[in-house]
């Protein structure tokens, strides 16, 4: 069985950093690709950046390009999102998710839809 477990979020105010983890556990051979999703009230599920397992090819939304990071840890196995110079705008519940894919990669790696197992969710607040 798969679990994904996030941790990190809280409050902050604007132009500070946090810095999410979102631990893996299971057979690592179901995944080769984890992303980070965020969903805020009213709006849709947006997928801000997504990291190769084998390679650590990474991908930004354009949102956070520059701001955020992700990287990946195989050995814990746990996969990190940097956040910095946040914004109001990136308040929300953000979502860690593992995926399976193949083929080429591209803008896929940021749908939802391509993602099996998804995270509990944690909160980030962004204050002005």
């Amino acid at each position: 069985q798969v679990q994904l477990v996030e941790s990190g979020g809280g409050s902050v105010r604007a132009g500070g950093s946090l810095r999410l983890s979102c631990t893996f556990s299971g057979d690592t051979h179901r995944r080769n690709l984890m992303g980070w999703f965020r969903q805020a009230p009213g709006k849709e599920r947006e997928g801000v950046a997504a990291i190769s397992t084998g390679s650590s090819t990474t991908m930004y939304s354009d949102s956070v390009k520059g701001r955020f990071a992700i990287s990946l840890d195989n050995a814990k196995p746990t996969v990190y999102l940097q956040m910095n110079s946040l914004k109001p705008e990136d308040t929300a519940i953000y979502y860690c998710a593992a995926a399976l894919i193949r083929g080429p990669w591209g803008q896929r790696v940021l749908r939802d839809a391509e993602y099996r197992y998804w995270g509990q969710g944690t909160q980030v607040t962004v204050s002005s």
